[in-house]
């Protein structure tokens, strides 16, 4: 809560992450904070102040598959990278949704997450040119929901009560959020799609995309739970967005890398030797996150790992700013890849 003429606390200490030039001059500035942790989860480079306090939103999403697997769920990588996602609604990741409901003897009826059209602009379009309006299998986080619904038939639980914060799957679900964020005593509240929602620091978050992205390279098919999500992920980036999306484009530009975009100008993004950066931007826009995340990841050495394609990274970070139809200007990183 705050007062007129004060701060909110999301907003103290905020950094510039990223600008927008129209011609020669910078037209807006996009303000946030930002972490890039090393290996062994040290700060490395930090802008405004990482230790905030956010919601995570979807970027929240590999933790919560992680408690699913805790609690029993066994899917293949595709389906699992699936149960991580904020997928565009194309046809592929629908049938995915069907599939994990259909193997725990479900269909869309038990799904409880709130309708929506599907998140893509092309996937919309061609969901309403078929005659669909809002249907809670097209929403972005039906792979996440069938997941959870899976999860309680593996382990005996309820599916009609899944979404209520004393459930046993969310119960798990804050505990390793806890775990492996390291931030204790989280805010709740609910997300966008009906599930329950714990807070995180930006530091926290980076620290736990680092985690799962270490553990997903530390042996081709080990048995860690956080390294099978990261595998699946970084196998699959197509089922975790789409096509043409940030996170996606990411994770085929730098193998290994996991990473998963939230609502509200939130990312993370892990690479396969611990390395991560998270970052929340105070607008919750979308405009700046390419650019900004493009370059998280130049400082987090993403560019410099065998097989990585540098082209292909700085690629995801180039946003233009039209004038008349035509490029006039661009979004751009307030910061260089220079890190402490």
């Amino acid at each position: 809560m705050t007062t007129p003429g004060s701060l909110a606390p999301v907003a103290r200490g905020a950094a510039p992450l990223a600008e927008v030039v129209r011609g020669d001059l910078v037209e807006s500035v996009h303000l946030g904070h930002l972490v890039v942790t090393g290996p062994d989860g040290a700060v490395r480079l930090a802008l405004g102040d990482p230790t905030t306090t956010i919601w995570p939103r979807s970027s929240v999403k590999p933790l919560q598959a992680l408690a699913m697997l805790r609690a029993g769920l066994d899917l293949p990588d595709r389906l699992l990278a699936l149960a991580a996602a904020s997928h565009s609604g194309a046809p592929e990741h629908l049938a995915g949704v069907r599939e994990i409901l259909a193997g725990a003897g479900l269909d869309e009826s038990a799904l409880r997450n709130t309708p929506d059209l599907p998140l893509g602009r092309a996937e919309a379009l061609a969901w309403q040119e078929a005659g669909h309006g809002p249907e809670r299998i097209a929403q972005n986080c039906s792979g996440k929901h069938a997941g959870m619904l899976a999860t309680c038939v593996a382990a005996g639980w309820d599916t009609a009560t899944y979404l209520d914060v004393d459930h046993p799957l969310q119960r798990a679900v804050r505990d390793a959020v806890v775990e492996v964020t390291g931030d204790a005593d989280p805010h709740v509240t609910v997300d966008g799609c009906g599930a329950p929602l714990f807070s995180t620091t930006v530091l926290g978050l980076a620290r736990a995309f680092g985690r799962l992205a270490s553990a997903g390279s530390a042996g081709a098919e080990g048995s860690d739970d956080g390294g099978r999500i990261a595998r699946a992920m970084s196998r699959y980036p197509e089922m975790v967005a789409g096509r043409g999306r940030e996170d996606t484009l990411v994770m085929t530009a730098v193998p290994g890398a996991i990473a998963k975009i939230g609502a509200d100008g939130v990312c993370a993004a892990g690479l396969p030797d611990g390395s991560a950066v998270a970052f929340k931007i105070l607008d919750g826009g979308d405009r700046a996150r390419p650019a900004v995340l493009a370059a998280a990841m130049r400082a987090a050495g993403a560019a410099g790992l065998a097989g990585a394609d540098a082209a292909a990274l700085d690629a995801v970070g180039v946003t233009p700013v039209l004038g008349g139809g035509a490029p006039v200007g661009a979004v751009r990183p307030a910061f260089g890849a220079d890190v402490a």
